[in-house]
């Protein structure tokens, strides 16, 4: 006999990524070019604050989708229309960003705005995953109660604000820390690596789309035209990090090999926590190489190049611990390699903007090539 509140097997288990979901990543991943945007504009710490606090509560609620979709395909015509509803609620997050946070004792402009997308995204969540299983009562009152503190920020003037968004991460902090899933929530690993690798490719894709917004209205020069070249590869080169050495692939066989009670704590810990570093260091990239590609013959100033540099740094950490996690490869010549490129920045603003680029590629290359010779070795 089962208990009622145990997950119940369901003829729609998910085999493969729907068009639907990669439909709502693309929704998703507007958010993380808003987040570009905003970092781009001003590389400071303050903006990297708010580019934290945002970012994490996103990609809180953007994990909760892929768990909803990994339990059941949304085949369903009601289900279809409540998962477009959820994509509308990103779509106002997205539009809000960049005035959600308003100057000192002033609220942001569009802060409610975002709190009430937030809670449209949390409430079609609820109701989607109750259908298929009731497990999710266990979170929902740490989703729910994060877009409620999220709209009274919005309705709450700076410097108070920061601190009703910082509880409203914090509350979903706890809920990963705090709530066993283990027995409670099925995991199909082909679907979940696949879907978390097409997040990869339209991130990448969009910090090749902010090398030609960088380079938008400029005539297309020798230096110009390199500068770009470059962007391109140093995206190129972490993207042959993560797919070219199949470390996704593997990924897949060890999530199919470990226990299914185990599952949800390696996916937790591989597809949400090692995942935050690498997207983290997508937006950071993007940041840095549209003003480089926007000045490519002028040496780059502090906050662009610790961009560029702490953007490779985070990636190849959350590479690195993407890897320990699910023992699917040797992580210690990326770690050495993120080292590496963190110690660049100084370089980068002594050195025009194509050479810093090709400076960190050149890291980044090293290491893959060292590493491959080492594994045939």
């Amino acid at each position: 006999m089962t208990s009622r509140n145990e997950p119940q097997p369901d003829a729609d288990l998910p085999a493969r990524v729907s068009t639907l979901e990669l439909f709502f990543d693309l929704v998703f991943v507007f958010t993380i070019t808003q987040l570009t945007s905003m970092l781009a504009e001003h590389v400071t710490p303050a903006a990297a604050g708010r580019v934290l606090l945002i970012f994490g509560l996103l990609w809180w609620m953007y994990s909760a989708y892929v768990w909803l979709t990994n339990t059941r395909t949304p085949s369903r015509v009601p289900e279809r229309l409540l998962l477009l509803l959820g994509m509308v609620g990103f779509l106002i997050i997205g539009l809000s960003i960049p005035h959600a946070f308003g100057g000192d004792g002033e609220r942001g402009r569009d802060g409610l705005a975002f709190g009430l997308g937030y809670l449209l995204v949390v409430a079609v969540h609820s109701g989607l995953y109750l259908r298929v299983n009731r497990n999710i009562w266990r979170i929902l009152p740490f989703n729910l109660g994060s877009a409620l503190l999220l709209v009274i920020a919005g309705l709450t003037p700076s410097p108070a604000a920061y601190g009703l968004w910082g509880a409203a991460l914090a509350l979903q902090v706890f809920a990963s820390l705090f709530v066993r899933l283990a027995g409670r929530f099925e995991i199909q690993p082909e679907h979940f690596v696949e879907r978390h690798g097409s997040l990869l490719i339209v991130a990448f894709g969009e910090s090749v789309a902010d090398v030609g917004i960088g380079a938008g209205g400029q005539r297309v020069t020798v230096s110009l035209a390199l500068s770009a070249a470059l962007g391109l590869a140093l995206t190129a080169s972490l993207w042959w990090a993560f797919f070219g050495t199949a470390d996704d692939d593997r990924a897949a066989r060890s999530l199919a090999r470990a226990d299914r009670a185990e599952r949800p704590r390696l996916v937790l810990a591989a597809y949400f926590y090692a995942y935050i570093p690498m997207l983290l260091g997508i937006v950071a990239i993007a940041a840095g190489l549209k003003t480089a590609i926007g000045h490519p013959g002028a040496t780059l100033t502090a906050g662009p190049a610790v961009a560029l540099a702490g953007g490779v740094t985070l990636f190849l950490t959350g590479d690195v611990l993407f890897r320990w996690v699910l023992r699917t490869g040797i992580p210690w010549y990326r770690a050495a390699a993120a080292a590496a490129a963190l110690a660049a920045w100084p370089v980068a603003t002594a050195v025009d903007a194509a050479a810093g680029i090709a400076l960190l590629t050149a890291i980044v290359a090293a290491a893959l090539v060292i590493e491959q010779a080492t594994v045939k070795a």
